[in-house]
């Protein structure tokens, strides 16, 4: 056991960040399979040992069945060609399957976890009792073992609806001073679950802390590295990031997984996440969403340092603002490319709930 630090140890905060975003003319969409009737989106990536780039869709077929699909790309500066190949994942798991449609493998995010040799993913698995975390790992980026559900039973997070879990790739401090593996994950209030448009009048009532928000669950590593099966059993679980009236007031939730970065003299943890608003007072509600950074202490991620005081990326093209859910950027896939420079990403997104954009980061510190 570690010591917890004193927030009087952490990285001071970062006042500002240069963020430039740029987007590339990569469009995937339904190629008249139908495993992709009805969209490919939200896709997960990573590197894979050989270097190339996989990207890990969530294919929808008809009856919003889902399947977490694979695609070995090769890329340059401005080029993207993709092949499809077999898929990650299909619903086979009780807990992904249930009798009546909609369910499945949703939204997959993977990491490489360098301490475990294993590249871990993190999927919405939606079965008979709603959408929850699952875990599944991979030796090679391209086939794939479940782990199971998580369980949350060791903190006292509240078992229930659960989306948008991505891990850390570095062992990180609890803030009961563990060294413990840690991810993202949003647990969903069950009214908005229901229904979330006819939600929102009671969300914008509520407090922005009780509004759905970022929260890091912790895994302690020795039970981990003993059993990779240990890596669903939760001890710790603290809110990090809420709703903000400037932006993300509705609603936020983890997008891409974090990456260790150097920023003002300091490694940190960066991620790009995503946040709700209402954007019309109309009779139906009329939902945005966004995506910004967010930006952690390096051992202790439970420190926010920095967020987007403004979104990053705001649906903007006819693929954004048109689709199965308009007015939709969501970022769940980043690869940084040094062969471009320092601090250069590139963003993979789903693009109004149908098809997967991506977009060119670039981060500077301002001079002080």
């Amino acid at each position: 056991m570690i010591s917890p630090r004193k927030r009087s140890d952490t990285l001071d905060r970062i006042e500002s960040l240069d963020v430039n975003v740029e987007r590339l003319p990569l469009v995937i969409e339904p190629d008249g399979d139908p495993t992709e009737a009805g969209g490919i989106l939200n896709p997960g990536a990573t590197r894979a040992p050989g270097g190339e780039l996989v990207i890990y869709p969530r294919c929808v077929a008809e009856g919003n069945i889902s399947r977490v699909g694979t695609i070995r790309a090769r890329v340059s500066k401005d080029a993207f060609e993709g092949e499809r190949l077999d898929f990650a994942l299909e619903p086979e798991a009780s807990y992904e399957l249930r009798p009546h449609p909609g369910y499945g493998c949703e939204d997959p995010r993977v990491t490489y976890i360098p301490v475990l040799k294993a590249y871990v993913m993190t999927y919405t698995a939606f079965g008979p009792d709603g959408p929850r975390i699952a875990i599944a790992f991979s030796e090679d980026g391209y086939h794939w073992q479940r782990l199971g559900l998580v369980n949350f039973g060791g903190t006292a997070n509240v078992v229930g609806d659960d989306k948008d879990a991505a891990f850390f790739p570095e062992p990180v401090i609890s803030p009961r001073g563990r060294r413990s593996l840690a991810f993202y994950h949003r647990p969903m209030l069950h009214l908005s679950s229901v229904d979330g448009r006819a939600a929102i009048p009671l969300i914008e009532r509520m407090p922005f802390e009780d509004r759905e928000s970022i929260r890091i669950a912790y895994v302690p590593l020795n039970p981990v590295l003993k059993n990779r099966a240990n890596l669903c059993n939760v001890s710790e679980s603290v809110q990090v990031l809420s709703p903000d009236a400037r932006w993300g007031s509705i609603k936020i939730g983890a997008g891409t997984p974090p990456l260790r970065v150097a920023l003002d003299g300091a490694d940190v943890w960066m991620s790009v996440f995503h946040g709700v608003d209402v954007t019309t007072s109309r009779k139906k509600p009329v939902l945005r969403y966004s995506a910004g950074i967010v930006i952690h202490d390096l051992e202790r991620p439970d420190y926010v340092v920095y967020r987007s005081p403004e979104p990053i990326l705001t649906p903007q093209s006819r693929h954004e603002r048109r689709g199965v859910v308009d007015n939709v950027v969501f970022p769940s896939g980043i690869d940084p490319r040094p062969d471009l420079g320092e601090r250069i990403f590139d963003i993979y997104y789903g693009m109004g709930d149908y098809s997967i954009g991506a977009a060119r980061m670039r981060i500077e510190v301002p001079s002080r």
